[in-house]
């Protein structure tokens, strides 16, 4: 992979670009299908101006926004983009009160009050989201934090994908010693639910390069 466009990167989709945002730096995805010109965009933590020109750069329309979890670094351009472009928001139902809690949200590390409007969809495990004729299947991960979720997008043609937010990193995990965190749950995501999947499954994690779940399963240090 190389990074060609401050942050975008080559990622072996064509369905698929990569944003980093935010102070932080988070991966933002855009998740898009050719045919019908829809994008899902996933974890926008901020930025959301550059994301705005990205989705008109490759031409398609934001369906939706997806959060995989609720911290500000995954959530903080959520307001701008659902006030430009009308969209719903969409998070698993166990963090949606946390968009609205500073403490809980990490937005008071920096000051913050505010950082997004409240979910118009709460996620539950198995749910599937339409993103014009493909689909994302939430696969509930919690540990990172309670309501996380990893976004699985089953490809008949290739590997699949897997949008892991902070559950699964290249070489790491999430942190757990935020509100909420738990590493024996986080664990027990990653072995139960993401390690059952194909190993040329291909890992999109909140931040950091792209992986595969074979290469985790194998030479991931926490497992």
């Amino acid at each position: 992979m190389r990074e060609d466009f401050r942050g975008r990167m080559s990622l072996p989709s064509e369905s698929v670009r990569c944003l980093e945002v935010g102070p932080l730096q988070a991966n933002c995805y855009l998740f898009f299908d050719r045919s019908s010109g829809e994008a899902a965009v996933i974890d926008p933590g901020g930025d959301g101006e550059l994301i705005a020109a990205e989705l008109e750069r490759e031409g398609v329309r934001p369906g939706v926004v997806i959060n995989t979890h609720a911290h500000v670094d995954h959530i903080g351009a959520n307001g701008y983009l659902l006030s430009r472009y009308g969209i719903p928001l969409a998070i698993h139902r166990l963090d949606a009160p946390a968009l609205l809690d500073p403490q809980r949200n990490l937005a008071f590390l920096g000051g913050g009050r505010d950082i997004s409007p409240p979910a118009d969809q709460e996620l539950d495990d198995g749910d599937a989201i339409l993103v014009g004729n493909r689909s994302l299947f939430v696969l509930h991960t919690p540990g990172h934090t309670p309501g996380g979720i990893c976004l699985l997008h089953k490809n008949e043609s290739g590997p699949s994908l897997i949008f892991t937010g902070d559950t699964l990193f290249a070489g790491s995990i999430g942190r757990t010693d935020f509100p909420g965190g738990s590493l024996s749950a986080l664990l027990e995501s990653v072995r139960r639910r993401l390690f059952s999947l194909a190993p040329d499954t291909v890992v999109f994690p909140g931040h950091g390069p792209a992986t595969s779940i074979g290469r985790e399963m194998v030479g991931n240090p926490f497992f």
